[in-house]
C-alpha cells in the first residue's frame, strides 16, 4: 500500500483529492492545522496529523512515498508580495528539500494555470506558453511560478511533477473558495458579469489527473489539468440552465471594472486590505483559456461537463446550509 501525504487537505482540492486516494486503496496523511476542522470522510486509512507547513516533518516523510504539496495562500487582498511568497514558496522549498532527504520517490506540485500563458478560442494556452505579462503582476501567480522554478530547477534529486489546474468547482468547497462565483449567480434575479472569461474544471477531474500522474507522469513535466473555456456570461448561463432559474445577466462594463481597479489600488496604497486591485480587474477582462491535450494524452485524464462540476457545488451548499 502506497504512502501519501497531502498537505492543504482541507480545502477543495485537498478533501476530494483524500477521498480519491482512499477509494483507490492509497494509505493518506493529511496535514490540518486543526484535526476539528477536518469536513471530508473519515477512514481507517486516513491519518490526520497537526500542524503548520513551516514545521520539521523530517520523520513523518521517512515512511512516505509520494508527497502531493496542494496548501497555499490564494487570498487576493495580500498587500506584499512576501505574504504569498513566504507560503507558496518558501514554504514549498522546504518541504521539498525535506522529501529529499528522506528519499520519498515522487513529489507532485500542485501550482496554478495562472503560472502560463493563456489563450484565446482560436489558440489555446499550453504548457509551452509563457506567463503573460498581466499574470506577472499577481503576487499569486508569481509566488507560484518561482516555485515551481526551484523544483525544475532541482528535479534531478526527487522525481518532480508539477500539475497546473485551472478554476475548480465541486463539493467540499468549505470556505467558500472558487465555489464563490456560483453563490454570485445562485438564486438571484440579476447576475452582474464581466466581459471576460476562463477555463473551469471539476475537482475531481483534477484529483483523478493527480492520482494517475503518480504513475503515468513524467519527472520533470508541467500538466495542464483543464475542461470548458467559457465566457462568464456562458458559464452563468449554464447555471440558469441547470438549476433552472431565469435570472437576467447584465454585463459590467470594462470601464467600470478598471476604475473599481484603481479605487481598489488607492485602499492598498492605504494598507487597507482588498481584492479589488487593478491587476484583478483586468484579469476579468480577459479571455484565460487553456488546452488540456497534453493531460489527456499523458495522464490519461477525462473531464465532465462543467454543468455536473456546478451541480455537484450547489448539492454540497445545501446540504451544508442544513
Amino acid at each position: 500500500m502506497k504512502q501519501v501525504f497531502i498537505t492543504g487537505i482541507n480545502g477543495l482540492l485537498g478533501t476530494n483529492l483524500c477521498h480519491e486516494l482512499l477509494n483507490k486503496g492509497y494509505h493518506v496523511t493529511g496535514l490540518v492545522r486543526n484535526k476539528n476542522s477536518y469536513k471530508g470522510k473519515y477512514h481507517n486509512n486516513l491519518q490526520l496529523v497537526e500542524g503548520q507547513l513551516f514545521d520539521d516533518f523530517s520523520l513523518l516523510l521517512k515512511n512516505i512515498d509520494i508527497v502531493i504539496h496542494a496548501a497555499a495562500t490564494t487570498d487576493q487582498s495580500l498587500l506584499k508580495y512576501v505574504d504569498y511568497w513566504n507560503i507558496n514558496c518558501n514554504a514549498t522549498k522546504q518541504l521539498y528539500n525535506t522529501a529529499i532527504a528522506s528519499n520519498v520517490k515522487r513529489f507532485i506540485f500542485v501550482s496554478t494555470a495562472n503560472t502560463l500563458g493563456f489563450g484565446s478560442l482560436e489558440e489555446l494556452g499550453t504548457e509551452k506558453s509563457k506567463m503573460n505579462t498581466l499574470f506577472k503582476q499577481s503576487y499569486y501567480a508569481k509566488s507560484k511560478l518561482e516555485a515551481e522554478n526551484y523544483l525544475l530547477k532541482n528535479k534531478h534529486k526527487i522525481e518532480t511533477i508539477i500539475v497546473n489546474p485551472t478554476f475548480m468547482l465541486g463539493s467540499y468547497d468549505t470556505k467558500p473558495s472558487s465555489g464563490k462565483i456560483i453563490l454570485m449567480g445562485w438564486k438571484q434575479k440579476l447576475i452582474f458579469y464581466p466581459p471576460g472569461g476562463k477555463n473551469f474544471v471539476h475537482v475531481k477531474d483534477v484529483c483523478m489527473a493527480i492520482i494517475n500522474a503518480i504513475d503515468k507522469g513524467i519527472s520533470g513535466e508541467k500538466y495542464l489539468l483543464a475542461n470548458e473555456n467559457l465566457s462568464y456570461k456562458e458559464f452563468f448561463e449554464v447555471l440558469n440552465k441547470v438549476t433552472d432559474q431565469n435570472s437576467i445577466l447584465i454585463k459590467i462594463p470594462k470601464q467600470l471594472l478598471i476604475i473599481i481597479g484603481y479605487w481598489g489600488e488607492f485602499l492598498r496604497k492605504l494598507r487597507i486590505k482588498t481584492n479589488l486591485g487593478l491587476t484583478n480587474m483586468k484579469i476579468l477582462c480577459v479571455e484565460n483559456y487553456f488546452s488540456n491535450n497534453k493531460s489527456i494524452k499523458h495522464l490519461n485524464s477525462t473531464y465532465q461537463p462543467i454543468s455536473k462540476a456546478i451541480i455537484d457545488s450547489i448539492n454540497y451548499f445545501s446540504r451544508a446550509k442544513k
